[in-house]
């Protein structure tokens, strides 16, 4: 069965920060355009030291106030940052101002040293990173249902033990918000996109590697007991707009640069990267879609994103979701 092609985009949050620009006004007149020009999407970071930026639940809560129909989603929240039961309150309040119009992409830290040093500035453990999220995460799914006739209302794990957890706030959908495990394609990765999450959210260089990542979190899922399209297959990638090639590069290399502090050649070898004319990374982009992405989050690799909102929407967005019902999830191509 086919599946519906969304394309969302990045508010420049973290650009802000590098800026030294922090206002709410400037991502809520980007947050309203990006509906008006028909993204799907609406998608914020998260970091406090490593990456600074404003908090993305705050910042989605006013995007989701300021807007009707658009999507609004964490690319990527790092729940170890704050303590379960606060992040499941502001999660299920997030989910009340959506009006459920809300989806998680959680990762559980870049490993990178910066991270380790945010990680250890709130006191969380760096080690053991991974089984800390999907902790954090049934835990919030308990403490989600837990207002639920013959639910439970504790939670006993490794990590983390609470009682009382139907007198939190219960969210607007039931159970709460999809949550998408923002990963690579170890075998790892791919096994609890699988069997624990909603979604996978990579940003793989190379499409036929993703190709066979999400076919295998398919059949994954299917061992499980869960239907091969229970996983939404999403991927993040960054494009730079410009016909001038070599402009546009320069552009993405200079913003590079400053939001990590490495070179290009550097981070395309781990993230997915385009530039060049909005037809060009269409192109590029056809590649995921092909290999089953059905929903891409759009980070413009830009210090200035605002100007090439216009020309992605316009050429970029029709060109794309034309390749979306051609392809079946289900299908072995690549």
């Amino acid at each position: 069965m086919n599946g519906p092609l969304h394309v969302g985009i990045l508010l420049p949050t973290r650009e802000q920060a590098i800026n030294g620009t922090y206002a709410a006004a400037p991502l809520l007149d980007f947050a309203r355009q990006a509906e008006a020009l028909g993204f799907d999407s609406l998608w914020a970071g998260d970091s406090l030291t490593a990456r600074p930026r404003l908090d993305p639940l705050v910042v989605l809560a006013a995007a989701a106030a300021a807007t009707e129909r658009i999507t609004v989603g964490t690319a990527a929240l790092t729940p170890a940052l704050r303590h379960p039961l606060i992040g499941a309150n502001m999660v299920a309040s997030l989910s009340h101002v959506a009006a459920g119009r809300l989806v998680l992409g959680l990762g559980s830290g870049f490993p990178m040293p910066e991270t380790e040093e945010e990680f250890a500035s709130v006191g969380a453990s760096f080690h053991g990173r991974v089984g800390r999220l999907d902790e954090i995460t049934a835990l919030w799914r308990t403490a989600w249902r837990a207002g639920q006739e013959g639910e439970p209302a504790d939670f006993q794990g490794r990590y983390w033990q609470a009682d009382h957890l139907d007198r939190l706030p219960s969210p607007a959908t039931v159970g709460g918000p999809p949550l998408w495990l923002a990963g690579s394609d170890t075998p790892k990765v791919l096994a609890r996109a699988a069997t624990r999450y909603d979604g996978w959210l990579p940003f793989l260089p190379d499409p036929d590697a993703y190709g066979r990542a999400r076919r295998r979190i398919a059949e994954l899922a299917e061992e499980a007991g869960r239907p091969a399209a229970a996983v939404t297959p999403a991927l993040y990638a960054t494009i730079t707009v410009n016909r001038d090639e070599r402009a546009a590069e320069a552009e993405l290399e200079h913003y590079i640069s400053h939001y990590y502090g490495r070179s290009l050649d550097q981070m395309r070898t781990i993230q997915a990267y385009a530039w060049g004319s909005a037809e060009k990374c269409a192109e590029w982009l056809g590649g995921y879609v092909r290999a089953g992405a059905r929903h891409l989050v759009l980070r413009i690799g830009s210090l200035d994103p605002e100007p090439q909102l216009k020309e992605i929407a316009e050429v970029l967005l029709p060109a794309v979701r034309a390749l979306g019902p051609t392809t079946t999830v289900g299908s072995t191509q690549s």
